[in-house]
């Protein structure tokens, strides 16, 4: 018996990094878990060795897309009991001297419409049973706008921490928990994105995705009673303060 024996999560962003790391612990936890997102292939090697693991190809950026994902999940699952907001991208040409039009709404609309989307879907199961937790996967530039990341990045981050507080605030009586994750620099794909290549010495001193797949765990294992706003991981070598 694991820690979330017969809990039904969903997991967006499942295809690699956080994402695919945070499913296969919630699945080893004794979970019934669902992953999402655009990549079939990379969906199905996050999968691979877990047969249960349902595998739903959505692009969260479309709400009709994400509309089907919840009606595919709801069937086979009957309920939501823990929703994983993960999906997110950045890209090389981040300063708002490079950063075109198309680019921002690209970047708005999976870190922050996409998440929105997924909780607007979940919520009215949730408000129901009067149980639920939303867990936002953010990033220390949604807390404080690191010019590293890029402004486009950082005002979908900030976006995401300004809708998950206040969704907090107004559903704390329907016994729902938002949990938002701000994790520092984190060893995932994403760093092929990067303007400057990160080094081989620089990644061994990171977060890895299963660092902050156990942070999301933790605030998901916690009794009704208890709930974590905020949680920001990052790497000892990391400056945030």
């Amino acid at each position: 018996m694991g820690r979330f024996t017969g809990k039904k999560v969903l997991v967006t962003g499942g295809g690699s990094g956080v994402g695919q790391a945070t499913a296969r612990l919630f699945a080893q936890e004794g979970a019934m878990v669902a992953i999402a997102g655009r990549d079939a292939a990379k969906l199905a090697e996050t999968a691979k060795g877990l047969p249960e693991m349902l595998v739903v190809p959505t692009d969260v950026t479309d709400p009709k897309a994400v509309e089907a994902l919840f009606k595919t999940v709801l069937a086979k699952f009957g309920h939501i009991d823990i929703l994983v907001n993960n999906a997110g991208t950045n890209l090389k040409a981040r300063t708002m001297r490079e950063l075109t039009v198309e680019n921002w709404h690209k970047l708005i609309n999976t870190n922050l419409d996409g998440a929105f989307y997924c909780i607007k879907s979940v919520l009215p199961g949730m408000i129901e049973r009067k149980d639920g937790i939303i867990v936002n996967v953010n990033s220390v530039s949604g807390k404080r706008p690191y010019p590293l990341a890029g402004a486009g990045y950082a005002a979908g981050k900030f976006g995401l921490h300004a809708l998950a507080g206040c969704l907090a605030s107004e559903e704390m009586e329907s016994g729902i928990r938002v949990s938002t994750i701000y994790p520092g620099e984190i060893d995932t794909p994403i760093l092929v994105e990067r303007p400057t290549p990160v080094s081989a010495e620089q990644r061994a001193k990171i977060l890895k995705a299963e660092d902050v797949a156990n942070a999301i765990l933790f605030v998901s294992s916690l009794p009704p009673h208890v709930s974590v706003p905020e949680l920001i991981i990052k790497p000892t070598s990391q400056v945030y303060f």
